[in-house]
């Protein structure tokens, strides 16, 4: 590892699945550098138990394991206040494998401070953009921090070098989840999940239907809409249908109801922060309905200027958490001034969600800015003077008018 000697290395922090790979990455660390490993999993509503992975630690030798229910803080303090933003990436993309990356990288940060181990590790490829997300995070967090990538380093390069690896060194075969082996590479949270590589590597190919797991396709959902309303207080769902909820309930909720009817598939060929275009696949039910339910109440609750100056500033917002800087100093002061323009976003949202569609169908709010008054189109009682708009159009023509003047006119 440049940079890092192998006796510097004591102890060692691995962001651990249970999994083939980083159950690999945790003999491989133990055996290479001659150091002890701390485990760490981490619940982050990926749908899948996460305490097997004890026993598969302790199989290792492993004596400190870390096993850990971060859901309600994920969605609390890294999707919500995401959502404030209204943060999409390339246009399309919600962001829920980056916006995971920050907390991991700040646990395994806090553990290693209250293990003194002086390194952390992660099972990320040298081709993703994780690698960079975990590290950068990292980095920021505690500056002297030593990192282990084991996929830029070792000579282990395939599935069945990985195997290889198992047995010789008598790492459980159950490890691999041997038998049925998903096609494609995924990864889950209460935010998304996501499915790479496979017949996926062809940006030609469509996604087969089996491939699906947290959706029915919008064909086959149902012929009712479901109506529901969101209850929004500075800019977070707190309620849902008037049932107050947990963020992380709010969540699990959405993505029940909005996975029944169809609701957030996505396929698109992104531009990864290392350098190379990926086709990948989402599912992000919840994360659909939050995102037009948050600019509804904010339609009738926001300032124009403000509103724009958000939208204008919203795609450095997500290259920032795409690209894995959550933890820089230009992020924290954009969440600031964001943070700070939510807090007149308080109201309701009724939503209308029909085989893959979510359709705003009403919103209500006390800090309402909509003045009934001004935008009827019948007699407004002298509340709006037609005729000041002529002044107002002239003055805004003035600047073309003197260019047209000059032989500047466009035709």
């Amino acid at each position: 590892m440049p940079g890092v000697h192998m006796s510097d290395i004591k102890k060692v922090v691995l962001a651990y699945s249970g999994g083939l790979d980083t159950s690999v990455i945790a003999k491989w660390i133990t055996e290479t550098y001659k150091c002890e490993v701390v485990t760490f999993t981490a619940d982050l509503g990926q749908g899948e138990e996460v305490e097997p992975a004890r026993a598969k630690a302790k199989a290792l030798g492993i004596k400190e394991i870390y096993i850990e229910d971060l859901r309600e803080e994920f969605v609390r303090d890294f999707v919500f206040p995401m959502f404030r933003a209204n943060a999409i990436y390339e246009g399309e993309y919600l962001l829920g494998t980056s916006i995971a990356r920050p907390l991991i990288a700040k646990r395994l940060i806090e553990i290693a401070n209250e293990t003194g181990a002086d390194a952390i590790s992660h099972g990320a490829t040298g081709k993703g953009n994780d690698q960079v997300r975990f590290e950068l995070g990292a980095y920021a967090l505690k500056p002297g921090v030593k990192v282990i990538a084991p996929w830029r380093e070792w000579d282990l390069t395939s599935r069945e070098t990985l195997m290889d690896y198992c047995a010789k060194h008598d790492i459980p075969v159950d490890f691999n989840k041997a038998g049925k082996k998903s096609p494609y590479s995924m990864d889950a949270n209460l935010l998304h999940i996501s499915y790479e590589s496979g017949i996926l590597e062809d940006p030609w190919t469509e996604a087969e239907e089996e491939m699906w797991r947290w959706s029915v396709s919008p064909e086959a959902a149902p012929d009712q809409a479901t109506y529901i309303e969101l209850s929004y207080l500075t800019g977070d769902i707190v309620a849902i249908d008037d049932q107050a909820m947990t963020p992380a309930e709010v969540l699990t909720y959405l993505n029940k109801v909005g996975g029944d009817n169809g609701i957030g598939r996505l396929d698109l060929v992104e531009n990864r922060y290392v350098g190379m275009k990926a086709r990948g696949c989402y599912e992000t039910p919840g994360g659909t309905i939050m995102m037009r339910a948050h600019r509804a109440i904010e339609s009738i609750t926001l300032d124009r200027e403000v509103a724009h100056l958000k939208d204008s500033l919203m795609p450095k917002y997500a290259e920032l958490i795409y690209n894995g800087y959550w933890w820089s100093p230009e992020r924290q002061l954009l969440q600031k001034m964001i943070d700070a323009s939510q807090e007149p976003v308080n109201g309701t949202v009724r939503l209308k969600l029909y085989k893959g569609n979510v359709t705003v169908v009403g919103r209500k709010s006390d800090d309402s800015l909509f003045d009934e008054k001004m935008a009827t189109m019948e007699d407004d009682a002298g509340a709006y003077n037609q005729k000041d708009a002529e002044g107002f159009i002239k003055l805004n023509a003035l600047r073309l008018k003197i260019a047209a003047a000059k032989g500047r006119s466009p035709l």
